[in-house]
Order: structure tokens, then sequence, then C-alpha cells
């Protein structure tokens, strides 16, 4: 008897990659998942501290989608391994700072190497010939192939017959008559598919899990390389930049607000590290700043946070002003009105 392949499927939690990894599990194949993980994934983060994303599952849904399957998921953390693929893409960005192909490549070959490693016999992903501008082109899945290592282990079980027979297909580990041949970027063959399938939950189908590709937070991210002279981050620097109200009143510094009561309580966990303003004679957010503050520059935050307060139309707020180390002193401040705080300070 031909003994069971294996094969892992990088899951993204999304409904392509749980369709993907289904496909290939249905035809008798032991399907394990994989998740890289590089500090700019969307998931379960901001919908569980938003009141705006409330209605929104409070999960994980990578390991949700192998919960659904039934399969063990690998979560790998690559956050260091993921900032040369960011700060140097071969293939440059895309409309933001999304560096989509090289990331790809980067996560195929990573997948390839595990493989290897752990004596399983192809990859898997849910990725579809034309459904995305930059990664998913006929004519970029072979260079992802080629410069990933995984050349012909690399299988695309939603758009196989689009592409040249992989060595699983040639080999008979699975059935390329099995496998679809989808292109374009409508999803509604893949929610047939689900519903064919018997799968009625997923994710936002077309949402994407990344925040490199929303523009404001690209425009947060390079402000913050620009205001530091230099492209480098850490992992909190841009998991702050995912929550709150971003002031740039100055080079120097900048005031991160928080905009509802689940950020304040999530940058609660941050005063350690940053001076922090918060008002006292007022109901009001918790701020931080980030960077180099004078005396005069943290009274201009002061005034600013307390114009986000319940306080705004009084004559004066009192705020507390903490440093890192716990010292505290207050300030009575006027808050700023409405035409104090230029639209060019608010990234």
């Amino acid at each position: 008897m031909t003994r069971q392949r294996k094969a892992v499927a990088l899951i993204s939690g999304g409904l392509d990659s749980m369709l993907a990894a289904r496909v290939i599990q249905d035809q008798g194949v032991q399907v394990e998942g994989i998740n890289f993980y590089t500090g700019f994934c969307v998931e379960g983060h901001t919908h569980a501290i938003r009141k705006r994303d409330r209605d929104k599952p409070k999960r994980n849904n990578a390991l949700w989608v192998a919960e659904q399957l039934g399969i063990k998921l690998h979560i790998v953390d690559v956050v260091e391994e993921y900032k040369d693929v960011l700060l140097n893409p071969r293939h440059g960005y895309g409309a933001n700072l999304n560096p989509c192909l090289d990331c790809k490549i980067f996560m195929v070959r990573k997948a390839h190497e595990w493989i290897q490693a752990h004596g399983f016999d192809f990859i898997v992903t849910g990725e579809v010939v034309g459904q995305r501008p930059m990664s998913q082109r006929r004519d970029t899945m072979p260079v992802i192939a080629r410069q990933s290592g995984a050349e012909r282990l690399l299988v695309r079980p939603l758009c196989a017959h689009n592409l040249p027979q992989t060595l699983p297909e040639q080999e008979g580990w699975v059935d390329r008559e099995r496998l679809l041949g989808l292109n374009g970027r409508s999803r509604k063959p893949q929610m047939a598919l689900a519903s064919h399938l018997g799968i009625t939950d997923y994710a936002q189908p077309a949402g994407g899990c990344c925040f490199l590709t929303d523009a404001q937070y690209s425009v947060k991210l390079a402000d913050l390389w620009q205001a530091r002279g230099e492209r480098r981050y850490e992992l909190d620097d841009i998991i702050l930049l995912k929550v709150g109200r971003h002031i740039r009143p100055s080079p120097q510094f900048k005031l991160i607000v928080a905009r509802e009561e689940g950020e304040g309580r999530f940058m609660q966990g941050y005063r350690a590290r940053y001076t922090s303003l918060s008002t006292l004679s007022h109901p009001g957010p918790l701020a931080l700043i980030d960077g180099r503050a004078s005396p005069a520059d943290i009274e201009l935050c002061a005034r600013a946070i307390a114009r986000y307060s319940k306080g705004r139309d009084a004559h004066q707020v009192s705020v507390e002003v903490r440093e890192p180390d716990g010292a505290t002193r207050i300030l009575q401040v006027r808050p700023m009105g409405p035409q104090e705080i230029p639209e060019q300070w608010i990234l």
C-alpha cells in the first residue's frame, strides 16, 4: 500500500485558505496548517477592543479555521525575520506599504523549510489566479514557486487547472481532476463552493488580514520612520499604530489618544514606557506621548486631550501627567478650540 501523503496548508484565517485545505483534505491527504505571525495581522486585536467591531467574532480566525477543519495548526513567530521583507522588498510595495509578492515568497519559503524539517510532502495555499494585483497574477505565481524554493511542491487547489501540473498531481498524490480552475477577483465561486461543502461560517471573503494594505496605517508607519530618521520598528511600535488617534504636532513627538474605553484600557499597559496624560476634572481619554516633548509641548498635549474630554467647553480642565517612573503632576489647562488642532496634525 502507498503511504498517506502529508501536506501543510498556509492558513490565514480567510475563506480561500480554508477551502484549499479542505479540498486537499477531502482527497485523503493528511493536512496540517501553518500560520506565520508577523505582527501586522488584523486578526484578534482591534476587533477585540473596539466597540464598533462588537458584532464581529472575537476570535483568531486562523485557529478557528483549523478547528473547523479538524486539523493541527502550527503558529510560527516570524516578527524579526519579517523585518527584512518589509524594509527591503525585492519586488517593491503595492498601493501602500504592502510588500505582497515578497511576503508570499517569504511565507512559502518558510513553509518549504518546515516540510523539509518535519517530513511532509508538499505545500498548499489558497491563491487564485487574478485575485490580487501583486502576488496572485499568472506571471507572478511562478516567481513565488521559484524564489521560495518550493518549485513543483506548491499546490494551489483553487486554481490548479489554470497552472502547470505540480509534482503531487503528476505523481497521483492528489487527483488533478478534483481540483478547481477559479480565476479573477469575484469571491462568488468560493462562496458557492463553501455552501456545497457545508461551510456556512467564515471570515469576510475579501477582507484581507494585513494592516500594511491599509492606507491610514501605512501613513502612520511611514511617519514613525520619518520621525526616527531611520526605517526600523519593534513589535510594540506596530501594535500601537493599530490603536488610538495619532496626532503629530511636532517632528519630535506625537500624541496617541484613545478613541474609546477599550483602547484606553489597552493603552494602560504602555504607561510604564511612555509619558501619559488623563483628565481628572472631567471624563476623558487616556493619551500617550511618543517622543521627546518639552514642558511646553506637554502642556499643548494636555490642552489637546482636554479638547477630546467632556470638559471641551469648560474654562479649565485638570490633567494628570504621569511619567514612566510613576512620578505625577497636575496641570490646569484651557481646552483647545476646534480650529487649534490642524488637520495636518492628524495621521
